[in-house]
């Protein structure tokens, strides 16, 4: 046994050895590459190997090592100080940055929760069911309609109260587990269906941008994402209720009638969704009906929150104040301006046509499998690591790789941008997962067996829509 003191010995080494391991890890790639490559792509793939180590080992918190992209790339020259500029002030990131307000905004009035029960108690009613099953449908159902449009993690956070109120008044010793995994399974699927719905969907978007040069609309993505959705939540739900058989009354707890708050929320979401969804489609959106050549998601977002601030919500206040909105993840942001940074430093220093052209054999393998591959990968790596993070190193690559071997970046970057969030089987591969885990109602070991099927479930589903779809 350790002593104290060398205990915090211990700690201290282990994390001096990972602050270190950044640097010299750049150094010595740096050293090794630059006889090979430019210095600029040198120095590229020294600065994101830093990034990769400290993003996985984080001896410093992951938005903090985030800005290292944009203070080493423009003081040693890969990029001027305007293109790091554009990169962390991106439409697509501003885009997530209104997204996570206006979800703020759904949470201080309590309009997600009214929908969650909603939601469940119509799931009920269509069944004609009181049975265990039919509850945890309504109950996926709703986290996975919720985590479509604000962070999985705050629908975790929201339905787990709820969640927890029926548990304990239900006669059915087996309820809780496949009830509290079920919401969180969901949330991670919902998150899959738009641009909005997981970080990595909008970190596909930025780098596909500032790689590609074309831009995926909100309904395009919608048109790839849905279908997975729609697809895997009613397997996810007939594979944890497989083993139940209990019917009874249950009583769900009552939230009142609506509030004038509640009404005025909902229906400026409402709006906000509508405009982005046909801002490009169908034929040319309300962009080009108006002759708006110049609009973007982000800007549909900002005119949704600034009429957050000005409309009274019958209480004396807003339907948003500052204090509420300025509650958002902004570690998030800073982490996908850094993804956008390396991504353009990728290009500009010539590193991204190095790496198409090291790996344009891949063109020589059915692409099925590449895809499968890609997924199986992605799916299992996101288990121990930031699904962001990951995703955010990750596009680049696959840009460049698809490129090389002259295939549609789409078809390795989207299903990769969707793997990422279908990591079910440890307690610290997403958000959600967490979230259920901390109440304890059910082992690591259940939690790593029912999630292990799911993986497979996802990098199938995954794997087959990508191809039939995008392809």
């Amino acid at each position: 046994m350790l002593n104290s003191s060398q205990a915090v010995e211990k700690r201290t080494k282990a994390y001096y050895s990972k602050l270190a391991a950044g640097p010299v890890t750049a150094l010595l790639s740096f050293s090794l590459l630059q006889p090979a490559l430019s210095v600029s792509a040198a120095i590229t793939a020294g600065i994101t190997l830093w990034c990769v180590l400290w993003w996985i080992l984080e001896p410093i918190p992951i938005p903090a090592t985030s800005l290292i992209p944009i203070a080493l790339f423009p003081l040693l020259g890969v990029l001027s100080p305007a293109q790091v500029g554009q990169a962390y002030g991106s439409p697509l990131i501003l885009l997530m940055l209104g997204g996570f307000i206006l979800s703020k905004a759904m949470e201080s009035t309590g309009t997600h929760r009214r929908l969650a029960l909603y939601m469940v108690s119509l799931s009920r009613r269509c069944t004609g069911s009181d049975s265990d099953r039919s509850i945890i449908v309504g109950f996926m159902l709703a986290s996975a309609t919720l985590s479509m449009w604000i962070s999985n993690t705050a629908t975790s956070l929201m339905l787990l109260p709820v969640a927890l109120a029926v548990i304990s008044k239900s006669k059915d010793p087996n309820l809780a587990t496949p009830l509290l995994i079920g919401i969180a399974y969901a949330a991670s699927i919902g998150g899959v269906a738009t641009p909005i719905g997981s970080p990595t969907n909008l970190a596909f978007m930025t780098i596909f941008n500032a790689s590609v040069g074309e831009e995926v609309s909100f309904f395009e993505w919608m048109t790839w994402g849905l279908p997975v959705t729609v697809i895997m939540l009613p397997i996810a739900a007939m594979w944890l209720t497989r083993s139940l058989n209990f019917s009874g009354q249950l009583e769900l707890p009552q939230v009142g009638s609506w509030t004038a708050a509640e009404k005025r929320v909902l229906v400026i979401f409402v709006v906000t969704v509508l405009l982005w969804v046909t801002r490009k489609d169908p034929w040319g959106g309300w962009t080009e009906l108006l002759g708006l050549a110049y609009s973007n998601d982000a800007m549909v977002a900002f005119c949704a929150i600034t009429l957050l601030f000005i409309v009274p919500n019958n209480e004396g206040g807003k339907l948003l104040d500052w204090e509420s909105a300025s509650q958002i993840p902004w570690g998030t942001l800073i982490l996908f301006g850094a993804g956008l940074s390396i991504a353009q430093a990728f290009t500009s220093s010539g590193l991204s046509s190095i790496i198409g052209s090291a790996l344009e054999g891949i063109a020589l393998f059915p692409l099925l499998m590449i895809i499968g591959i890609i997924c199986f990968c992605v799916t299992f790596l996101t288990e121990v690591t930031s699904n962001t993070a990951t995703t955010t190193l990750l596009m680049p690559i696959m840009a460049a790789a698809a490129m090389g071997a002259a295939i549609d970046p789409k078809l390795l970057m989207v299903p990769a941008a969707m793997s990422a969030s279908c990591a079910f089987m440890l307690p610290v591969a997403t958000p959600p997962n967490i979230v259920i885990f901390s109440t304890g109602a059910f082992s690591a070991k259940t939690l790593v067996s029912e999630g292990f099927t799911m993986n497979l479930v996802g990098i199938v589903v995954i794997t087959l829509t990508c191809y039939m779809v995008i392809g």
